[in-house]
């Protein structure tokens, strides 16, 4: 599994205060779960957020983001952010602010 080491600790960092937050091996890179929900994942070129479809068409909109593909089907609340976009500790946290933001929203997987 080959992530990003150093933009997971700085997300770590972000998410340091809270107590909801555990994280997994998914989407080959770690994701941060918050509230036992998928919230940002990071991957080897950056983060894949998920910050529902409303705000995922305007963020593609603007064009500095790619919709998440998995097994050919548009995952409509999910937008991959290069590792440009979350260089600076600004841009960083206002896309995992966008995550947070989005997560009480969000549904939990099916328990297995």
């Amino acid at each position: 599994m080959a992530y990003n080491e150093r933009l997971a600790d700085r997300v770590r960092e972000f998410l340091e205060e809270r107590d909801d937050v555990t994280e997994k091996a998914m989407f080959s890179g770690i994701c941060f779960m918050v509230d036992d929900k998928m919230c940002v994942c990071v991957t080897s070129t950056g983060l894949l957020c998920r910050i529902g479809e409303t705000l995922a068409n305007e963020k593609l909109e603007e064009g500095n983001c790619t919709q998440m593909i998995n097994n050919g089907r548009a995952m409509k609340d999910f937008v991959y952010v290069d590792d440009i976009e979350v260089e600076t500790l600004k841009g960083l946290n206002y896309w995992v602010a966008l995550c947070l933001e989005f997560n009480p929203m969000a549904k939990s997987s099916k328990k297995k």
